[in-house]
């Protein structure tokens, strides 16, 4: 599915839109994330802001289950520079709500939202996207970082619990068509 319109009316059948975007890192969660949110007047969580380090794909992931997807939404921010927890941020329980981030689409996430979407891309063109986008500050990190999302999609299998798939082109489409609805 590439069409924008459709994609929403997909969504929106919930009556509390909660949809998690998962894919490996810099497959274009993020740019997906920041088109839908918007349209479907969701409140935005972004596992970057909530991965405790490079070792914190698995501890995020927990944390999306126990505290963002519960009765009581919030979610509590990780201070990179500090190294610590820090506050925590309360969400409407009212409103629609879009996760994105590695490690947000897993079986027991899943059972607890009402749409998952897989985000592919060739993992070369990741890493590039990557490394752009976060420049020598990533590239230590990589190859760690992989391998906890190596580890957690054999574990997990997001794509098997996504709604729908999208490559590249389909990131694109969409985040196209919804400029155009706006």
């Amino acid at each position: 599915m590439t069409d924008a319109r459709a994609l929403l009316v997909s969504i929106r059948r919930a009556d509390r839109p909660v949809v998690l975007i998962d894919g490996g890192s810099g497959s274009g969660k993020t740019t997906l994330a920041t088109a839908l949110a918007p349209a479907l007047g969701a409140q935005l969580v972004r596992l970057d802001d909530i991965y405790p380090g490079w070792d914190g794909l698995e501890a995020a992931s927990e944390h999306v289950r126990e505290y963002v997807l519960s009765a009581e939404p919030r979610w509590r921010r990780w201070d990179w520079e500090a190294g610590a927890a820090a506050e925590w941020h309360d969400l409407d329980p009212s409103r629609p709500l879009v996760i994105e981030g590695s490690g947000s689409l897993s079986r027991p996430n899943r059972a607890l939202a009402n749409y998952g979407i897989w985000v592919e891309l060739d993992e070369p063109t990741r890493k590039a996207r990557a490394l752009e986008r976060d420049g020598e500050l990533y590239a230590p990190y990589w190859d760690r970082w992989a391998a906890q999302e190596g580890a957690f999609a054999a574990r997990e299998r997001p794509r098997d619990c996504a709604d729908l798939v999208l490559d590249d082109d389909d990131v694109a489409a969409i985040v196209n068509g919804l400029a155009s609805l706006s």
